[in-house]
């Protein structure tokens, strides 16, 4: 998924007003975002592959350190308990955000193929294979992306004109994204791939720099 991982930050904020937009896509996209360096080192592998999934041409050999099970389930415990020391917040706050990076794992699973490592080394892989059909799974993450967004939405209110326009404009600008990779050509091999995959920091950084002028509800 892509969107979809979006959409579980955007929504999360109604449950954790407190935390930043900027921190939950941080933690909703903490795999995708480990994923690019641990490739660049040699570390995990993908390759192109165009009958991979009719979504996506990649084909996700190897990426047991960002996308398994016990390895999200060890960065969602860091992940949370670094936001508990830092910022001395609740304890349900810090394990709500842990279950927004474990939520990537979840999403992962009903999207992919069986490539979705279980265990760090074993063997076990699984996979809904959502991406085997377009249609399928541009109503399923459209779906899931527009509850989320009407949700932070509604959670918060804007401070001033742009917290109104950076929001929507990230929205634009997600929903561009998704279907650019959806109708683009196919990258040429790996790399060009986990290079431009290390430009979601930037998404991080809009989503505080939107949280900066928006706070929630009563």
């Amino acid at each position: 998924m892509f969107i979809g991982h979006f959409a579980i930050a955007f929504g999360a904020k109604r449950w954790i007003a407190s935390v930043s937009l900027g921190t939950l896509f941080l933690a909703c996209q903490l795999a995708d975002l480990l994923w690019p360096n641990l490739v660049l080192m040699g570390l995990e592998v993908v390759e192109v592959d165009a009958g991979a999934t009719a979504v996506t041409p990649l084909d996700f050999v190897s990426y047991p350190y960002s996308h398994s099970l016990v390895a999200l389930g060890l960065w969602a415990a860091v992940f949370a308990g670094v936001y508990l020391l830092l910022r001395q917040s609740a304890l349900s706050t810090a394990a709500v955000l842990g279950g927004v990076v474990l939520s990537h794992w979840l999403l992962d699973v009903v999207s992919h193929r069986p490539d979705i490592p279980v265990t760090l080394f074993g063997p076990m892989r699984l996979g809904l294979g959502m991406w085997h059909s377009v249609p399928l799974t541009i109503a399923v993450e459209g779906v899931l992306f527009a509850l989320g967004v009407v949700v932070y939405a509604r959670a918060t209110r804007a401070r001033n004109r742009i917290g109104s326009i950076a929001l929507w404009a990230l929205v634009g600008f997600l929903v561009v994204v998704y279907f650019g990779n959806l109708l683009g050509p196919l990258p040429p091999n790996s790399a060009a791939v986990v290079w431009p995959a290390q430009a979601m920091w930037l998404l991080v950084a809009w989503g505080y720099w939107i949280d900066r002028h928006r706070k929630p509800r009563r």
